[in-house]
């Protein structure tokens, strides 16, 4: 095996600060595990924590990103869930197995990869085992690196906090890879899905992906659209990405007793939403946060199950990332994805 290695590297906070570097391969420490990583999904967050640094603990030289797909190489003394030879993917939120987000009042969880953990934009990463699941069988590494952020948070929003069921309608905010594994996922369990996109492209992408309806938002007010559609009904769930005070329109469309999943601060950090609604319709929001371990261990059985293909809309070599955040600013149909090997 090498002794030395390729990595993403910044000495400080911006893109220009990105820099790619030589470094030792590390050694699996005691019950950790070498993992040879083949690709890395990019996330919106991962544009902020560069450029930003979200108020993180970055330590310096830090490595970007938190969704990798690769291959067991070495494990360390004491390491036992897996072997050399075996599939991975890497979990968003180390530590966290089930039940509810670790931290408190005081200080929420925020202790993930790619932020205050050291992230995965190399050719190789020493975790503990923990921090791993296996890879889904029916998906290429490529494929597979997408479900840690994106497809665990349209999954632990929709099955693991919304309990989605056939004849809900599931309302998709935008075409990127958390919305459009939450059109997969709805529709997977029989919901129907209504599209909002401000790319008629993109809408029609979307409906061949199985969206039921695409409204542009750009050519009418999508709020009407959706009760429209719904004969005033509204949708039972929606995946709110947008942020902001886009979260009132989500409160205006949903349901009765509907559920609305905060995921997204593309609009800002500060929601802002009309009560009256919100609380004579009864409504649910659910903030979430990616999901735990055994929440992707599950969607990893369910992609296997229903033959759930992630979309990428495009792979670059690890040398081209600032290609690949290029790509991230201009809005991407699905995952971007680099390719470390």
């Amino acid at each position: 095996m090498a002794r030395t290695m390729k990595r993403w590297e910044m000495d400080g906070l911006g893109r220009d600060r990105l820099a790619l570097k030589q470094a030792p391969v590390p050694e699996p420490a005691t019950g950790e595990v070498l993992v040879r990583v083949a690709a890395v999904s990019l996330n919106y967050r991962d544009r902020l924590v560069i450029e930003r640094g979200m108020g993180l603990p970055l330590a310096f030289p830090f490595t970007p990103a938190s969704d990798l797909a690769g291959t067991v190489e070495a494990v360390g003394p004491g390491a036992k869930r897996f072997a050399p030879g075996d599939r991975v993917i890497s979990t968003f939120a180390p530590g966290w197995i089930e039940g509810a987000p670790l931290g408190n009042a005081r200080t929420p969880p925020y202790r993930t990869l790619g932020g205050a953990y050291p992230g995965v934009l190399a050719d190789y990463v020493a975790f503990p085992e923990d921090w791993f699941v296996r890879a889904p069988a029916s998906l290429d590494d490529a494929q597979a690196s997408t479900l840690p952020c994106a497809g665990l948070t349209a999954w632990f929003a929709l099955v693991e906090k919304g309990r989605v069921r056939a004849g809900e309608t599931v309302l998709v905010e935008g075409t990127g890879g958390v919305a459009l594994f939450g059109l997969q996922i709805a529709r997977a369990h029989g919901a129907q899905v209504i599209v909002v996109s401000g790319s008629a492209g993109k809408l029609e992408r979307a409906r061949s992906l199985g969206a039921d309806h695409a409204i542009d938002r750009t050519a009418e007010d999508w709020v009407e659209a959706v009760l429209r559609i719904t004969d005033d009904h509204g949708a039972d769930q929606i995946l709110e990405i947008v942020g902001g005070p886009h979260l009132g329109k989500a409160v205006q469309a949903a349901a009765i007793g509907g559920q609305i999943h905060q995921i997204g601060v593309i609009e800002g950090f500060e929601v802002a939403a009309p009560v009256g609604p919100l609380m004579l319709k009864n409504l649910t929001i659910q903030g979430i946060g990616v999901g735990h371990r055994r929440a992707l261990e599950h969607l990893v059985v369910a992609v296997d199950r229903i033959g759930l293909t992630p979309v990428i809309d495009a792979r670059y070599p690890a040398a081209e990332l600032p290609a690949a955040l290029d790509h991230l600013d201009r809005g991407a149909f699905g995952k971007i994805v680099v390719e470390m090997t």
